[in-house]
């Protein structure tokens, strides 16, 4: 992410109905983890698609932070208080325990400090929730086998282009939250079923799901 000032956006009339199935598989599961009405901070909020569904259904408040002017834009039409920041320097804006949840979801390897990221993240909210791509599954093993980086359609960069700065195992993200002293309140292992649905993997997940998310405090 580069560096851009911070701009807070005021909120429009917020969307209705939405549906949850709406949301990117990763965001379903999130939204279901957020008790009604919790503050919430959504980081690297993208198009606001789920404070948008948190809003309509679970009478969420909050705040969005994007860098993308696209996606802030995305975000007051779909009636999201959005703030345009760098998540990597922007998070001084808010203070600490401001929120109930603090989400990062499948942005955190693109962030260039991402330990002190997480630190940050931690004093905002009461709890966390972040999800990351589990860099660890086994087609990437194969690829990296063949001397190849992997590139699939949830990875689908080459390594001169990416916007990702760090790629994690789930092994090694749990190991990074003990090392800072997190406690996991609950996480789930996902992957993609033979019809395209996200289900969650039980057994041997690093090798097997393709995404993680977790809760902790």
């Amino acid at each position: 992410m580069s560096s851009a000032s911070h701009t807070a956006m005021p909120m429009q009339t917020p969307a209705a109905g939405l549906s949850l199935g709406l949301l990117r598989p990763d965001l379903q599961a999130i939204a279901q983890w957020i008790p009604e009405g919790s503050k919430v901070l959504d980081l690297g909020c993208g198009d606001g698609a789920l404070l948008a569904w948190l809003q309509s259904q679970k009478a969420c408040k909050g705040y969005g932070a994007e860098i993308s002017h696209a996606n802030v834009l995305a975000c007051l039409n779909k009636g999201v208080n959005v703030i345009q920041t760098n998540i990597d320097g922007g998070l001084n804006l808010f203070s600490k325990n401001e929120f109930d949840v603090v989400v990062l979801s499948q942005a955190l390897q693109a962030t260039h400090e991402t330990e002190m990221v997480l630190k940050e993240v931690r004093q905002l909210g009461k709890r966390c929730i972040v999800s990351i791509p589990n860099f660890g599954h086994w087609s990437h093993v194969v690829s990296l086998a063949r001397g190849l980086m992997p590139v699939n359609k949830r990875l689908p960069y080459q390594w001169y282009d990416t916007p990702n700065h760090h790629f994690a195992t789930t092994k090694d993200f749990e190991r990074l939250l003990a090392k800072l002293g997190f406690s996991i309140h609950q996480h789930a292992y996902l992957a993609e079923d033979q019809y395209g649905n996200m289900v969650e993997v039980k057994r041997w997940p690093t090798l097997r799901c393709t995404l993680a998310l977790y809760s902790f405090y």
